[in-house]
């Protein structure tokens, strides 16, 4: 038997990156997986993966910006499969720029992807989490929840604010038998960083390392919850 046979599992960023690699172990881990995000066709060549593998997923293309979109795409998992028993909100998002020369149309996008999206859906799966008495929603923060940097200020307060949410959301609903986790990875070699030559890749943080974590929380004993996970680079990628 997989740990997961029977779950539902939705994941937004789906189509690429540490969302991808989350989505196809937790596959691979029994769980039926909802696919979020806005590039319909990477959604679909995730879910003919993991069809190919055996297992069963469905795409939700899903602008994270546009709350009537997150209320469809949580009405559409449960009109298929009934019930969500896990929320991994994943998605993310920030140009960087120094405070004085950034638009506010990107703080506004970066705080509705990265924060605001994630409490919404999180208000909106968990009537029925609380009324099953049990479930999972984990949170891919970063460590810049942990420390402030120059050129990052709406990114890093989005990532701030996703971790202090966590932990007050935890606080909430742990008397349900609800896990709430953050995972904070380091540099993740994703498209999210742009390519430098003062960068060695290979000594990132790879998506599956990321997707591990996440199974961890999944799966961890009923009496525990590992509440916030930070991921480090084991060699420094800078060069």
């Amino acid at each position: 038997m997989k740990p997961l046979a029977g779950k539902v599992a939705i994941v937004t960023g789906a189509g690429s990156g540490i969302g991808k690699a989350v989505s196809l172990l937790l596959s691979r881990s029994g769980s039926r997986v909802v696919l979020a995000a806005r590039n319909e066709s990477r959604l679909s060549a995730v879910r003919e993966e993991i069809e190919n593998g055996g297992g069963e997923a469905m795409v939700v293309a899903t602008d994270l910006t546009r709350d009537e979109e997150l209320e469809r795409l949580v009405n559409r998992v449960v009109e298929k499969w009934s019930s969500v028993d896990y929320l991994i909100n994943n998605a993310g998002w920030g140009k960087h720029a120094p405070v004085v020369k950034a638009k506010i149309k990107d703080w506004d996008e970066t705080l509705q992807v990265n924060l605001r999206a994630p409490m919404i859906l999180t208000k909106l799966v968990l009537p029925t989490l609380i009324q099953k008495g049990g479930g999972a929603i984990v949170n891919i923060a970063s460590i810049a929840a942990k420390m402030g940097g120059a050129n990052a200020a709406v990114y890093t307060a989005s990532k701030f604010g996703l971790l202090g949410f966590t932990q007050s959301l935890y606080e909430e609903v742990r008397e349900y038998g609800i896990k709430v986790a953050a995972i904070l990875p380091g540099f993740v070699d994703t498209p999210l960083i742009p390519a430098t030559a003062k960068m060695d890749r290979s000594k990132m943080i790879r998506p599956e390392d990321v997707a591990e974590a996440v199974l961890f929380v999944l799966n961890s004993s009923p009496a525990c919850c590992p509440v916030e996970i930070t991921i480090r680079p084991q060699r420094t990628p800078y060069l």
